[in-house]
């Protein structure tokens, strides 16, 4: 894992200097502390920061073809690399470390832009042509690893992160006030957007190619969703993708330096451990996070495993002092707003984690997106069965049995009941899965100053996603449906954004996701609904595929999102509101409209629990304006530590 940073001028002489990519390196430290390394000629700069995991020695970066006429940069890993040398050194090719990166260089040579087909890992990498002057950068399948890029006079500015790009003289931005719609919707930016203005992510599985003939942006994989279903006889299917999630678990344990887990206590942590421990590596360490909430807590079934696998497991207990503090330390690495907290307590276990002396740990993400694990699945199994049959007397007991915790109190059936009714005449709605979501958040939206709302006034994020939505979508069951919106609106962009790569990278610690593998995400792209969901059982055929390695009381205990405290959090520490949530704050920020947030934290500080909205617009708010006083305001970040380059590749005329 590193960070990546480049300019490039396919048309002129590059403008910037060492100095200046020396700044980008620096804002990408933390992301790679081991090594640092730079290209430059007279049209192009590339330099990585890097975190050394394979070839500790020899695989510093840039690294070249045999003519040092290709030159690479690499955040992520290859995990098929072994199988891709083997057959590009029987194609003549020579290596000079025994890196995945310089796999990719070679590979490229061999393949060009096809190359990305043959790749199985988590990648963002920039390869640079320096006798026909072209740039190729590529992204990942499903977005694990980041890419951001900018325009800025006549050159091609990216990095691996957004702070590096503000670094650059001459380089300013704002809020982007459709992206932050977009955000108080969808809880994250959609596809290609950041948001600041101006500067734009590589969308997932998407390459750019930049030559003196301009810039071409285009997808080279989508999830093969469709109409017609596979072969699904049941045990051919759980012995197929038992092979791939197995193969995918073995390639992720490639590395260098020791790797351990994360174990939560669920069903996805606690197999992808149990199949660590059982057949790769007997003296296991795994982490996870205790909160002294018990709401959220899941310490019972985290010992239920370690006392289950032997594995030596260390805890990290979060109080609500811990979220308050962090919030903005967090916040500069996730460069975007925050509608949940759950990505603090994340970000402190990676820094446990780094300080235990580990780069690498293997996870569980993923698994509720491919296998269909999440609530709003079965939710929209059941609005489906009440918009097919609306005389069923079954249509409340589907929800009792959802929500058996709530349909105990008579006021809140009734409300529930009244609240999965929205949309429920519109079956064919393309959104018609996380159209309750999405309107939930938007209500947000209320607290959006009156000059944000009149500059939002003629647009609409759901229409933009609309836009973008594959052209059989509509043919799809609905479960494929609600899956692909799940996966390609919030998957990469928060849960492997915010959640996954900024809070682990923050500490210098690589995450790696077995059920991301897109062999895994293509066989059970087709898979039958009700092998996923059986009834209103989730994940059904990856617990047919862990029964014999888990115990009962967590292969089938009942789902419990991972959520952390928000209002008690935010509201712990006073000193975040007096700063962010005052009256010269917000207007001078003039995103929020200072009456109404007064009311909100007048409600939130009468009452002992808050709702679901009000949880969310705290830490909505909150985020924004953090965001908008670092990156915006007063964006000066501290260089006094900068060093230089370790190794130069100095080729200017």
């Amino acid at each position: 894992m590193c960070g990546i940073a480049g300019i490039v001028n396919t048309s002129g002489k590059l403008s910037a200097d060492i100095p200046d990519i020396r700044k980008m390196v620096h804002l990408l430290h933390h992301r790679g502390p081991d090594q640092t390394g730079i290209y430059i000629d007279d049209n192009a700069a590339l330099a990585q920061s890097r975190l050394s995991i394979i070839d500790l020695r020899g695989g510093i970066q840039p690294i070249y073809n045999e003519d040092k006429s290709l030159w690479i940069i690499f955040n992520g890993e290859i995990f098929n690399y072994p199988d891709i040398r083997e057959y590009l050194i029987s194609k003549g090719h020579k290596f000079y470390t025994t890196t995945d990166t310089e796999v990719i260089i070679h590979l490229y040579e061999e393949d060009g832009i096809n190359c990305v087909h043959k790749l199985n890992g988590q990648f963002a990498f920039a390869i640079w042509d320096s006798k026909k002057k072209s740039l190729f950068i590529a992204r990942d399948r499903v977005g694990i690893r980041p890419l951001f890029y900018t325009l800025h006079n006549n050159q091609l500015i990216f990095s691996s992160e957004i702070k590096a790009i503000l670094s650059l003289p001459g380089i300013s931005c704002q809020i982007d006030y459709q992206a932050l719609d977009q955000v108080f919707t969808f809880w994250t930016t959609l596809k290609g957007k950041t948001l600041f203005d101006g500067i734009f992510e590589l969308s997932p599985g998407h390459f750019l190619f930049a030559d003196s003939n301009g810039i071409k942006i285009d997808k080279f994989w989508h999830i093969p969703f469709s109409s017609a279903e596979s072969e699904n006889n049941r045990e051919k299917l759980i012995e197929n993708v038992s092979e791939l999630l197995f193969d995918a678990v073995k390639i992720r344990l490639r590395a260098d330096v020791p790797v351990g887990t994360y174990l939560s206590g669920g069903l996805d942590s606690s197999g992808i451990t149990s199949t660590v421990k059982k057949n790769f590596n007997n003296k296991l360490r795994t982490f996870g996070i205790r909160f002294e909430a018990g709401d959220f807590d899941e310490g019972e079934y985290q010992q239920e495993m370690v006392n289950y696998l032997g594995v030596d497991h260390s805890e990290l207990f979060i109080n609500n002092s811990d979220i308050a503090q962090n919030l903005e330390s967090l916040l500069w690495f996730t460069e975007k707003p925050l509608l949940r907290t759950a990505p603090i307590p994340l970000y402190l276990l990676s820094r446990l984690v780094h300080k235990s002396g580990y780069k690498v740990v293997l996870t569980g993400e993923g698994a509720d997106e491919i296998f269909g694990g999440y609530n709003i699945f079965k939710e929209t199994k059941i609005r489906n069965f009440w918009a097919k049959y609306p005389d069923s007397k079954m249509r409340p007991a589907l929800l009792a049995k959802l929500y058996p915790y709530i349909f105990k109190d008579k006021r809140l059936n009734d409300s529930l009941t009244e609240f999965f009714r929205f949309g429920i005449d519109d079956p064919g709605n393309p959104f018609f899965s996380h159209i309750i979501r999405w309107n939930n958040t938007s209500k947000i939206k209320t607290f959006f100053s009156p000059k944000l709302k009149a500059e939002l006034e003629n647009h609409n994020s759901l229409d933009e996603l609309l836009k973008d939505l594959p052209s059989d979508f509509y043919k799809w069951n609905y479960l494929s449906k609600a899956q692909y919106l799940e996966i390609s609106v919030f998957l990469s962009n928060y849960l492997l954004s915010s959640q996954g790569d900024r809070a682990a990278m923050a500490h210098s610690v690589e995450m790696r996701m077995p059920f991301l593998d897109y062999r895994i995400i293509e066989r059970m792209s087709n898979v039958d609904p009700e092998l996923k969901i059986n009834g209103l059982n989730e994940k059904f055929l990856l617990k047919k595929i862990f029964k014999d390695i888990l115990p009962d009381k967590v292969l089938n205990r009942d789902k419990n999102p991972y959520r952390a405290p928000i209002k008690q959090g935010i509201l712990f520490d006073k000193t975040l509101i007096e700063k962010y949530l005052s009256y010269d704050s917000l207007t001078e920020a003039g995103l929020f409209d200072f009456k109404k947030v007064s009311l909100l934290l007048n409600k939130m500080n009468k009452f002992e629990k808050a709702g679901e909205v009000d949880n969310m617009a705290l830490i909505g708010i909150l985020s924004a304006q953090i965001i908008q006083e670092k990156f915006i305001k007063s964006f000066s970040p501290d260089y006094t530590a900068m060093g230089n380059f370790d190794i130069v590749f100095d080729l200017r005329n």
